[in-house]
């Protein structure tokens, strides 16, 4: 990489910061957007918003190929890994610390009819599934694993949720935040996750909640989810208001 490109990495604007492997996996060489746009390079606004630009053009690209019916694959249980990745922005030792007892999902805000918060032991009377599929994450890794929860359908169902919005939001316990298109959040193998490896979620794999969509890649799956909402304005995510593509599909 050119003393140039590392320039504009380190001196991006601080709201947006462009991250090396993030550049790198759009696909585009700092010669690519010169020639693309004929902006000056040194110029990191101007690059900035090009980058910004292809990045909701990929959003929009992906959001018109996603099929909300195709199932990604599954996989026999014995390909589950029992001892599962711990990844989050910081380490082990900040791990959130959550009494399950007095655990509320509240704060439902946003399009939904009901807005009253669920204790754990209502939200685990809810239908549940199981799912073996594979976690893909944008680092380069991906791990198969079995989970267990609610289908994320069913529950916007129970709670009067306005499906024909166009985002479902999270928030968390840890300050992490993102949010996913309906078409996603109404697909069959998106499910709000109570275990992993039919055992309740260790605190490091997000107890007592998680998202599990296995059509996105890995950071569009928040641990230690406190709060839920649909709303029809768009609402960002923690890595995507700093610079990764939101609709994220794998």
């Amino acid at each position: 990489m050119t003393d140039t490109t590392e320039a504009i990495i380190r001196h991006s604007a601080a709201a947006r910061p462009i991250e090396r492997r993030l550049l790198l996996r759009q696909g585009l060489s700092l010669g690519a957007l010169t020639l693309l746009t004929g902006c000056d390079v040194t110029d990191t606004s101007a690059v900035q918003s090009v980058l910004n630009g292809i990045s909701r053009w990929n959003d929009r690209a992906q959001a018109a190929l996603f099929n909300p019916h195709r199932l990604m694959p599954t996989y026999p249980e014995s390909r589950a890994v029992k001892d599962f990745r711990f990844n989050a922005y910081f380490g082990q030792s900040q791990i959130p610390k959550i009494d399950g007892e007095s655990f509320k999902l509240n704060l439902l805000s946003g399009l939904i009819d009901s807005r009253r918060p669920w204790t754990l032991p209502e939200l685990y009377r809810l239908p549940q599934e199981s799912q073996v599929t594979r976690h893909v994450c944008v680092e380069g890794w991906s791990m198969i694993g079995k989970w267990t929860g609610v289908p994320l359908r069913v529950f916007l169902e129970r709670i009067g949720a306005d499906t024909t919005a166009k985002y479902v939001g999270f928030d968390c316990a840890d300050g992490y935040y993102s949010s996913i298109d309906m078409a996603s959040a109404l697909h069959p193998q998106t499910i709000l996750t109570f275990k992993i490896s039919d055992d309740i979620l260790a605190p490091r794999y997000g107890y007592p909640l998680k998202l599990r969509i296995p059509t996105k890649l890995g950071f569009k799956n928040p641990k230690w989810i406190t709060a839920i909402y649909v709303t029809n304005r768009f609402p960002g995510g923690f890595w995507e208001d700093r610079g990764y593509n939101w609709f994220a599909g794998v």
